[in-house]
């Protein structure tokens, strides 16, 4: 019986372990603790690409196997917007997405410390909010939903009402992209569950 590679997933987002949880059966789950500087200057998808890089590196310093780490974010209009850090902040960025389309773009590093085999890449998932008045913003935030959501908002949840249309991996949207993630550890040799 061959000796199967251990997979990690670097990361404690309990969205990311229940979509990953789909595609594989038996992973490990392993915070990284990487400082994510969302203050870089690069472009969002080279940014998305260094930070999960930098999250599934770190794990790979003490762990052994297939390490898999993802980093989301929304980009509009080439403005990098991250997870708010007050209900008036998460106000200002639901605000600006108002009847406009921006893209959630999520960076994916797989890297195998067996074979030091690396993949690093993104997927872009469009989102159109409908219009929303102030009052419906209000309404959102003071569920809690929005505060820990890049974006302020989550597709999954009541957020969901906000939005006129998705274009691209709703799994993506949600912080990981099923069907890209699938495609890149089936390139590695891992069997996933369709």
């Amino acid at each position: 019986m061959e000796k199967r590679t251990k997979i990690i997933l670097a990361s404690t987002s309990p969205r990311r372990k229940a979509l990953i949880g789909r595609i594989i059966k038996g992973f490990k789950i392993m915070p990284s603790n990487y400082e994510e500087d969302m203050s870089l200057k690069l472009e969002p998808k080279e940014l998305a690409k260094t930070l999960a890089h930098g999250k599934a590196a770190k794990v790979a310093k003490r762990e052994r196997g297939i390490i898999i780490a993802a980093d989301t974010f929304i980009s509009l209009d080439n403005e990098v917007i991250g997870k708010p850090k007050s209900k008036k902040h998460a106000e200002e960025m639901l605000k600006k997405f108002s009847n406009k389309t921006h893209e959630v773009i999520t960076g994916l590093a797989i890297i195998n410390t067996e074979t030091q085999e690396k993949i690093l890449e993104t997927d872009t998932t469009r989102i159109t909010f409908r219009k929303i008045t102030s009052k419906q913003i209000r309404e959102y935030i003071a569920t809690g939903e929005p505060m820990d959501k890049a974006g302020a908002y989550a597709l999954q949840g009541i957020g969901g009402k906000l939005i006129e249309k998705i274009e691209g991996s709703r799994t993506g949207a949600i912080g990981l992209p099923l069907e890209k993630l699938s495609e890149l550890l089936n390139k590695m040799g891992v069997k996933t569950k369709k």
